[in-house]
């Protein structure tokens, strides 16, 4: 097998294909003439996604999609396949955030982000396995976050759920290893998504701690998203097992390795203030 994975003529899964990361990842895929299925709750944003590309001579589909729903996840490969013939590429994207401190967040809210964030990578990995096995070369990328490198206060849920993300990728890349599918985890940091704009709110959550929490992130979530998509899919063609994105982020994931223990004492005073 090559060092370098070419896309052309390949197609690749991708949720949360609607906007933010995953719209540009699928920009920067069909830039290289792999074929596209685009998954989205969002018909609305599915359909913009494919406007951007329709100068594109790649072969799109379109799928609506709760990646939430474990019958239209397990669906989702036979819709695929009825277009495509084959999958070579998985992009587990789409996902969701919720924030608050753990005694502000309830247990169905906690599973609710549990269960899409986590719960839907392992279900979707499950449901196109077997079609990755079945290509000559073939590649799982998830997509985790800064915070399942870091823990900060007020994320309990997000981390958790995006160290469960890294844990598993890191398991499955061992177990295919010597296969013909390969594993990327990606921790994205500081990219300006619509990530903290669609963030479910606890229930006592005020309209001054929503706006704070909102000018914390624009202030923090700045890197184009055209960017992290580019680098996601430059780390696929030369088989990244990790993919960092962005200068703090890597700096951040630094002082964790160097102080696993007391690295908020370093990063805490660092953080943005109001």
């Amino acid at each position: 097998m090559p060092n370098q994975m070419s896309l052309r003529g390949r197609t690749a899964v991708i949720t949360g294909a609607g906007n933010g990361i995953g719209r540009a990842i699928a920009q920067s895929l069909a830039a290289r003439g792999c074929r596209l299925a685009l998954a989205d709750i969002s018909e609305p944003g599915l359909a913009e996604t494919a406007q951007l590309l329709n100068r594109s001579s790649i072969h799109i589909s379109r799928h609506k999609l709760d990646v939430g729903d474990r019958g239209a996840a397990a669906a989702l490969p036979r819709a695929v396949i009825a277009q495509h013939g084959c999958v070579d590429l998985l992009f587990n994207n789409a996902g969701v955030a919720l924030a608050g401190t753990f005694d502000q967040i309830s247990e169905a809210d906690f599973d609710w982000l549990f269960d899409i964030n986590f719960g839907a990578v392992v279900r979707l990995t499950r449901a196109f396995l077997p079609h990755l096995k079945a290509s000559n070369d073939a590649r799982i990328v998830n997509i985790s976050s800064l915070f399942g490198l870091i823990s900060p206060p007020g994320q309990t849920a997000y981390s958790a759920s995006k160290f469960a993300v890294r844990a598993f990728s890191n398991a499955l890349r061992f177990e295919l290893a010597g296969s013909n599918v390969g594993m990327t985890v990606v921790h994205p940091g500081g990219v300006a998504t619509m990530i903290a704009e669609n963030a479910r709110r606890h229930a006592g959550a005020t309209n001054a701690e929503v706006a704070h929490r909102l000018e914390l992130a624009r202030r923090v979530l700045t890197m184009p998203p055209a960017k992290a998509g580019e680098i996601i899919v430059r780390g696929v063609e030369r088989r990244a097992p990790r993919v960092v994105i962005g200068g703090r982020a890597k700096m951040m994931a630094l002082i964790e390795r160097l102080a696993p223990v007391s690295y908020w004492s370093i990063l805490g005073p660092l953080a943005p203030r109001p």
